[in-house]
């Protein structure tokens, strides 16, 4: 089983707000844990994420992950925590 997840520029904020551009900063060591932390997870073979960092445009890509696994359960979990984690503590973001 494998599922992937494709972060892109939205024209809106969550509250509504209109959003043109969205800089991106990245910790590498902290996304690097991440992963390896996910890796261990119950049934998953394999994570990998791509996070773009700098200017990033409406409709442009933010964050790519996908995550490879026995059953579709311990992917979509594993998928699932492992972008709010990136979210949470790796990406720091300001909507323009």
């Amino acid at each position: 089983m494998i599922a992937c997840h494709n972060g892109v520029v939205r024209g809106t904020s969550r509250d509504g707000k209109p959003v043109s551009i969205l800089e991106i900063d990245v910790d590498l060591n902290k996304v690097e844990m991440v992963i390896n932390e996910m890796r261990s997870k119950k049934g998953i073979a394999a994570v990998e994420a791509h996070i773009f960092p700098g200017i990033r445009k409406v409709g442009e890509d933010v964050m790519l992950v996908v995550v490879a696994g026995d059953f579709r359960e311990n992917v979509f979990k594993t998928l699932e925590e492992t972008v709010n984690k990136l979210k949470e503590t790796v990406v720091h973001k300001k909507e323009w």
